[in-house]
Formats: structure tokens, C-alpha cells, sequence
């Protein structure tokens, strides 16, 4: 057997286990997840070795999902870490036999804090089985390793457990994109939707402005000046009513204008593209990708006659937001 055939044949040995306890998942997953949700306290996942492993990432994922959850090492627990268990939650234990001792060891105290059991266990009538409060099922037919030695099918159904209990549990929230975002600020996804227009325009005498009646030598200045290459063009209102950009310019000189002693007015582009302060900025960016343009005046309501602010493509590049 080569190399890719035994690679093949552990992915349908997992993949196999996966169907099979799919079709296992009964009232007991439903009563795990009305048990976490009524819960006043958090989830503790508890687990030795592999199953520890597994289990510091499924409390990872239901962290950043919406499920105050953290890992707890049954070995660090039984030398007094169980102090971070308090009456209201829910622990997780972790063992495919069912019969881990440093597990079995904290089950006690775990009754007496008042918390909560859910028992993930490839043994229904393992001790850890009968002592849980409830019991999910995550027994395999067979290991993929030849030997039936190493945890391979079994952690993978573990591990696929733990995330149908975080995402059941993230629906049942009603968790969003944004609250996703918010326990993740530093990654892409949280640039996306936490950084609004605002955190990112330039404002005040950053914000190239002339008025109508402004000659173009001097709306050149401007626009050199402010370096967002535009420049907005309002009435002595100080309402927007058109942009001159450097395309605008390149254009007009392309067709032999004598542009420098032609007003603002004469050469603006009427009716610019506007978006709100307290939009995403990710919002301003599909509107400058979609309308092929670099920069956005910025407004406090779609009312507002004057800009509060522009944005630069750029900014969006800096910020990462693309």
C-alpha cells in the first residue's frame, strides 16, 4: 500500500465515524445545549492528553463564538485549579474510555461545587458515563491507525462534538458576524466589521475643500496640498455640490483646456458619491471598488449638506480592510 492509499484510507475511517454518530445525535444533544443556556455560569472543558488537546480547542471555539468557556487540565484541577469551578456551570469531560483517573479523581468535587457534568465518551457504561448529568455519544467502530492504538478516528469525532456544540449553541444565540468580530479585533474579519468610516476619515482642515467660484490654480494648490488627490466644491453655503479629482483634471488637459483660470464650478463633476460616518468602512471600500473612484466625502446624516469628513482608499489599504 503507497503512502496516498493509506492516507486515503484514514480520511474514510474518520469520515465514516463522523456519519455514523450523526446519525447518533439524539435528545441528549439537546438537553447538553438547553443545560449551557440556561446556565449562569461558563463552560469548562476538561480532558487528558489527546482529549485535552481536543479539548482546549473546543473551549476555544465556544469562546469566540458567544459561550464563555475555558480549559481545565484534570491534573492541575485535583492540586487545587478546581477553585476556578463555581456553582452554575458546566463542565465538559473529555475521555474515549471513560476511565481516565485524573478525571474520574475530580468528578466529586465537581457534584459538590454544584456544577453541571456533560460526559463526551466513546463508553456509555464507563463510570464517567454514569456519573454525568448528561451523556454524548462519541464512539468510533474503529481507529484509524493499524495498530488501534494511536487516537485518531476518535479525536476527530470529539473534536467534530465540540463544534456541533458551539455552533448549535452560537444559533441558538443569534450570534453575528459582528459579535464575532468584537472577540476577534485583531484578525481581518474584525477590521471588517468593527472599523467604522470615522475611525478613518480625515477631518477639520484635513478635508480639501473650494468653493464654486475658486479659480483652478488655486483648487490645483488645494488639491496637491490636502494630498487625497480631489477636491470637493461647495456652495457659499458650504454645501457639496460637485468634486474635482486629479482624473478630472488629467482628462480636461487631455482635451487642450486651459483649465488654470476656469472656476471650480466650471470643471467639477457634479453630484459625488457621499457615504456616512457610522458606515463600515469595509462599506466604503466596496462603493470606491464598485464605482472605480479613490476617496468618499464623508457626511454625519444622509440630510447633511456639508462634509464632515473624506476617505482615502489608501486609509482602507493602511487599515486593512481589503
Amino acid at each position: 500500500m503507497t503512502a496516498m492509499d493509506e492516507a486515503r484510507r484514514v480520511i474514510r475511517v474518520e469520515a465514516l465515524a463522523l456519519t455514523a454518530m450523526a446519525d447518533r445525535i439524539d435528545g441528549s444533544f439537546e438537553k447538553a445545549i438547553d443545560l449551557i443556556l440556561a446556565s449562569s455560569g461558563r463552560v469548562i472543558v476538561s480532558g487528558m492528553g489527546k482529549s485535552g488537546l481536543v479539548g482546549q480547542k473546543i473551549a476555544s471555539t465556544m469562546a469566540s463564538t458567544g459561550t464563555p468557556a475555558f480549559f481545565l487540565h484534570p491534573a492541575e484541577g485535583i492540586h487545587g485549579d478546581l477553585g476556578m469551578i463555581m456553582t452554575g456551570d458546566v463542565v465538559i469531560a473529555i475521555s474515549n474510555s471513560g476511565e481516565t483517573e485524573e478525571i474520574l479523581r475530580i468528578l466529586p468535587s465537581i457534584k459538590r461545587l454544584g456544577a453541571t457534568l456533560v460526559a463526551m465518551s466513546g463508553n456509555p457504561a464507563s463510570n464517567l458515563a454514569r456519573s454525568s448529568d448528561v451523556f454524548l455519544d462519541v464512539s468510533v467502530a474503529e481507529e484509524a491507525c493499524p495498530l488501534g492504538l494511536a487516537p485518531t478516528a476518535s479525536t476527530t469525532a470529539t473534536l467534530a462534538m465540540g463544534d456541533a456544540l458551539a455552533v448549535a449553541l452560537l444559533v441558538k444565540r443569534g450570534f453575528k458576524a459582528e459579535d464575532f468580530a468584537i472577540f476577534h479585533p485583531g484578525g481581518s474579519l474584525g477590521r471588517k466589521l468593527l472599523l467604522r468610516v470615522e475611525d478613518l476619515m480625515h477631518s477639520g482642515e484635513a478635508i480639501p475643500l473650494v468653493q464654486e467660484e475658486t479659480l483652478m490654480k488655486e483648487a490645483l494648490f488645494v488639491i496637491t496640498a490636502k494630498g487625497l488627490g480631489a477636491t470637493g466644491v461647495c456652495d457659499a453655503r458650504g454645501a457639496l455640490k460637485g468634486v474635482i479629482t486629479d482624473g478630472d483634471l488629467r482628462r480636461a488637459l487631455e482635451k487642450g483646456f486651459d483649465i488654470l483660470n476656469r472656476s471650480a464650478a466650471e470643471i467639477m463633476k457634479l453630484g459625488p458619491l457621499r457615504i456616512k460616518r457610522s458606515e463600515l468602512a469595509a462599506a466604503a471600500l466596496q462603493i470606491m471598488e464598485q464605482r472605480a473612484i479613490t476617496s468618499l466625502f464623508v457626511f454625519d446624516t444622509d440630510e447633511s449638506p456639508a462634509p464632515c469628513g473624506i476617505i482615502h482608499l489608501h486609509d482602507l489599504l493602511k487599515a486593512g480592510i481589503a
